[in-house]
């Protein structure tokens, strides 16, 4: 975990940019000694809004379960690799 004062970013914006685009993670910043905010690559932003679209797609697959509403595998499986690949995931598909 990279934890850096929220001053880094005023003062060494370039050190940060090129951490978060090399070490492929976030930067979280404080401010006075408590978390205020973090950092990330648009590639990192994308990947994690890509998870928790997935998550989303779960959850909503799980509640039609257990409703008694059942979707074929199939169809669920190619809507949840289109979600993905719209958010610029690469998958192997099975």
């Amino acid at each position: 975990m990279i934890i850096k004062p929220v001053s880094e970013l005023r003062n060494n914006f370039t050190e940060i940019s090129k951490l978060v685009h090399e070490k492929h993670q976030p930067v979280f910043l404080t401010r006075n000694g408590s978390g205020d905010m973090v950092v990330m690559s648009m590639a990192k932003y994308n990947e994690q809004k890509a998870k928790l679209d997935l998550y989303a797609g779960l959850a909503r697959s799980e509640a039609d379960s257990l409703a008694g509403r059942v979707v074929d595998y199939d169809v669920v499986k190619n809507e949840l690799y289109g979600i993905l690949e719209s958010k610029g995931a690469t998958l192997e598909k099975s």
